[in-house]
């Protein structure tokens, strides 16, 4: 319902011929009143289709209990470990959720879901994984409104981030293949843009560093979906060079996962796999994928303790680990030989 349709006390107090003062009192369950009033009231106002305007209450009392998180569109399922952990500290606190997504690098979409939580006068906003242009951040800025960015980081610092460190991410995945014998390791589903985009200079980073060559085919781009992860392996399929595939996400290397078994190889057997997140969906699947497993919990509780706490963060890297399984291996001394030309 639009704000011109809203059933206002006044609507009700003009079909029950009573005051508005007294209409609200019933509503807001103040003071002593008749019994037959207030049923008379409460049954209008239910049949009229009366909602109470919490942000107008809210604006009454000078504070505001509604936390509004904004989550990106892109499929994914870590962000529901960091909702939970906002929604396992708000509702104890006597807080409101209020969730809404956005497009990722989609300007539009994100102003009109901050110009929406405005609207609601949110004591706080929470993003969770968009990258934000100058526009959106100005916008942020101007509103006042106390906002911090989870799972990704915000230039120049603009507004408090918590995230993990993609630099060092994609450095230890590649170092960890490296060990294993791999040299010939590809990157799969990983945007060209955005903090996330940091996970390829870690990787081209570490491949420098040992005087590994990266060919541009072995780098497929994507934006860490399912799809990317078949639609990479169609393509290193053409030339079978690569002997390791690193995957922007859980997602990615599932779906890479399944396009190798459909073509008749295995893992690791043929091609060793490391995804980032780690989420439960790693262990789900088999053989069960190495990761690089951030703390997407811990993510939301420091998102949501900033707002209540007021606590100070402009900029925090957590933790990160990387849990090997079993769709990694070492290659032999022999394939090793094999596999330099």
């Amino acid at each position: 319902m639009n704000s011109e349709n809203r059933v206002t006390i006044k609507d009700i107090a003009k079909a029950t011929q009573l005051s508005v003062a007294t209409v609200s009192r019933i509503l807001h369950k103040k003071g002593q009143h008749n019994s037959q009033t207030v049923k008379r009231v409460t049954e209008i106002a239910k049949q009229m289709g009366y909602v109470r305007n919490t942000s107008a209450a809210d604006l009454v009392k000078q504070k505001s209990r509604i936390v509004a998180v904004v989550v990106s569109d892109t499929k994914s399922n870590f962000s529901e470990h960091i909702i939970d952990a906002i929604e396992a500290k708000a509702i104890p606190a006597g807080l409101n959720v209020f969730i809404l997504h956005a497009g990722n690098h989609d300007e539009a979409s994100q102003i009109r879901a901050i110009k929406t939580v405005v609207e609601r006068a949110v004591m706080g906003i929470i993003l969770v994984s968009l990258e934000l242009d100058d526009h959106v951040l100005a916008t942020l800025k101007d509103i006042s409104i106390p906002s911090i960015c989870l799972s990704t980081s915000v230039k120049d610092a603009t507004i408090p981030f918590v995230t993990s460190d993609n630099y060092q991410m994609g450095y230890t995945a590649t170092q960890l293949m490296i060990d294993k014998g791999h040299t010939k390791i590809a990157l799969a589903g990983i945007p060209t843009t955005g903090s996330i985009n940091l996970r390829t200079q870690g990787y081209l980073a570490c491949m420098a560093d040992h005087h590994l060559p990266v060919k541009p085919e072995w780098i497929h781009y994507g934006s860490c979906t399912y799809d990317d992860g078949i639609k990479a392996w169609q393509a290193y399929a053409k030339k079978r060079e690569i002997t390791c595939a690193i995957c922007a996400s859980d997602f990615t290397a599932i779906g890479l996962m399944n396009a190798v078994t459909e073509s008749g190889l295995k893992i690791p057997d043929d091609i060793s796999l490391v995804s980032f997140d780690g989420t439960e969906m790693v262990d789900m699947v088999r053989p069960r994928i190495t990761s690089i497993t951030q703390s997407f919990y811990d993510m939301g509780l420091a998102g949501i303790q900033y707002l209540i706490n007021g606590k100070d963060v402009k900029t925090e890297y957590l933790p990160f680990k990387l849990t090997e399984r079993d769709s990694t291996r070492n290659l032999t001394a022999a394939e090793q030989g094999s596999k330099k030309d």
